[in-house]
């Protein structure tokens, strides 16, 4: 299962846009050259006092925002790439500032953690919905996936007992959290919201068009980072068969996302769901917690439930159903029931 964690680091960065996963792949010796170093003196450019990095911006250019602006978070694949870039560095070069570096970001993802062991968006600026337990865009899969790293992989090894003892902890305390985090209907467990309340665990809203709900994408990776356990106890074989359960009931036929062209569109394109018996099963991002019905919103924070009922910007400005269970129903989860024996749910 390591290499389905591993699959999923990669996938969650790339979809955000982090620059520094281009280059993780690169051998050791590319680390040590004049490329390698400049990407290095970039990076470290971004780096914020507390330790982590912004969002949406191409880490590996060098940064031209005053550092006092900068606010890191772990939004959007920000800081965990960074820092195994430079991982990488002083594996190469063994050059002081880049180890320095490392401790600094780690440091800061540890205090980040709340003590219930679930992770905000941002940190430590922390007001509205950031400060929530955040799974959406995999935020805080991405980080416990890093933290197994600095523990368990060669290329944190330089980094102190003390530290790799605290991030096993803080690993442990992450997956009590998400345990806690996960909704029951009528008794049963099902699936995760994208964020949760960091005090009752509760399922909270984001921005105005994610509302509170089952989410149909995130809660992929969390089920894949509970399958990734080794000799999983019963609790979290009940919430892996729960969740699965909960996707295959979840699942939505007959229908395909296509995008057509409008002339009377913005852009002169739409995007729209069309019937077609033979497309494969889909599933919507968001649905509603007891009914298990999709549904779809407008920057006005009302539910629809058609897609066709939400205007043009966000209709086609996010996504609202995706394939992302498929591999999880299909390969990964029949392997894992083979693998420790549990009966399908």
């Amino acid at each position: 299962m390591k290499s389905i964690l591993l699959v999923l680091a990669l996938t969650f960065a790339a979809q955000a846009g982090s620059a520094p996963v281009h280059y993780l792949k690169k051998k050791a010796d590319w680390f040590k050259g004049d490329e390698a170093r400049q990407i290095a003196a970039n990076i470290l450019s971004w780096q914020t006092d507390d330790g982590g990095w912004p969002k949406n911006v191409d880490t590996t250019k060098s940064c031209d925002i005053a550092r006092a602006k900068l606010e890191a978070t772990f939004d959007n694949s920000a800081t965990t790439d960074e820092l195994r870039y430079l991982a990488h560095m002083f594996g190469a070069t063994q050059e002081p500032r880049y180890r320095a570096a490392v401790e600094k970001g780690f440091d800061y993802v540890l205090k980040a953690q709340y003590p219930n062991g679930g992770w905000p968006q941002f940190y430590p600026a922390m007001h509205g919905y950031r400060r929530y337990i955040t799974f959406n865009d995999g935020a805080m899969v991405r980080l416990m996936i890093f933290l197994r790293e600095t523990f368990t992989a060669d290329l944190f090894k330089f980094l102190d007992e003390p530290r790799r003892q605290a991030a096993h902890k803080a690993f442990d305390r992450g997956v009590d959290c998400i345990l806690k985090c996960q909704i029951k209907v009528d008794g049963k467990l099902t699936a995760w919201c994208a964020q949760h309340d960091e005090k009752d665990y509760s399922p909270r809203p984001a921005r105005k068009y994610e509302l509170v709900s089952l989410s149909g994408a995130e809660s992929v990776g969390v089920v894949r980072l509970l399958m990734s356990l080794d000799k999983p106890n019963p609790e979290i074989r009940r919430a892996v068969e729960g969740a699965v359960a909960w996707f295959e009931a979840a699942k939505i036929r007959g229908i395909k996302e296509v995008v057509v062209n409008d002339a009377a569109a913005p852009g002169g394109k739409d995007k729209r769901m069309v019937s077609d018996p033979a497309a494969p099963p889909v599933w919507a991002r968001f649905y509603e917690i007891g009914s298990n019905r999709p549904i779809f919103c407008d920057r006005d924070g009302i539910a629809k439930r058609q897609l066709s009922e939400i205007g043009h910007e966000r209709r086609n400005g996010y996504g609202w159903y995706g394939y992302w269970a498929a591999p999880l129903l299909e390969k990964e989860y029949p392997e894992w029931k083979k693998k420790w024996g549990v009966d399908q749910p």
